[in-house]
């Protein structure tokens, strides 16, 4: 049986670790994915975090570079769970929103959408304005789940990892996949 497939999206908003977080916990998943890197999101990433660009790529199974249109992300045809895009940034959004295909990201993201895939937008922007709420609007009247990364406190997390890591397991249930040793409301939960 073929593994399961996901693919990754990483832009520039504020957040990088989320993506990354994703890529670690669908490794240890044994769950395919297909990272694509926004080049505001390399920006980001020198900001925000320690990380080393190869170190991340490496998280991937296959990596693709934003202008390769013609990657096999690009066609519905290729099956995949979906897409998570962790963190989304207001452009990539509107874009989406409105259906503009302008690199390789936007395109995947479209094509999980014409397909009825999942299509996951952990949307970082605060606060937001009537246009930005009108694109969220668009986008999931086409069938996106619209995911702004808003920290859980029932589960007393202790460290930034922990928001994080909660923030991300929630976003991968939207895909069915189960993350053990998860606190959960209404669970038992850890002390």
């Amino acid at each position: 049986m073929a593994r399961q497939r996901i693919i990754i999206g990483i832009t520039g908003a504020t957040g990088f670790v989320y993506g990354v977080h994703a890529l670690k916990l669908l490794k240890a998943l044994d769950v395919e994915t297909h990272l694509v890197i926004t080049k505001p999101a390399e920006l980001t990433r020198e900001y925000e975090t320690e990380f080393i660009k190869e170190d991340v790529r490496a998280l991937a199974d296959f990596n693709y570079t934003i202008s390769d249109i013609g990657a096999a992300i690009s066609s519905g045809s290729f099956k995949t769970l979906g897409m998570l895009i962790a963190p989304c940034s207001v452009r990539t959004m509107g874009e989406i929103a409105n259906c503009v295909s302008s690199n390789l990201l936007t395109r995947a993201a479209d094509v999980v959408l014409k397909e009825r895939r999942r299509l996951v937008l952990m949307l970082r922007e605060t606060p937001l304005h009537t246009g930005h709420i009108k694109q969220m609007l668009a986008v999931s009247e086409m069938g996106g789940i619209i995911m702004p990364p808003v920290p859980a406190f029932y589960d007393k997390p202790k460290s930034l990892n922990d928001i994080v890591h909660h923030t991300v397991v929630r976003s991968l249930d939207l895909f069915g996949l189960e993350v053990e040793d998860f606190p959960r409301w209404g669970e038992e939960l850890k002390p």
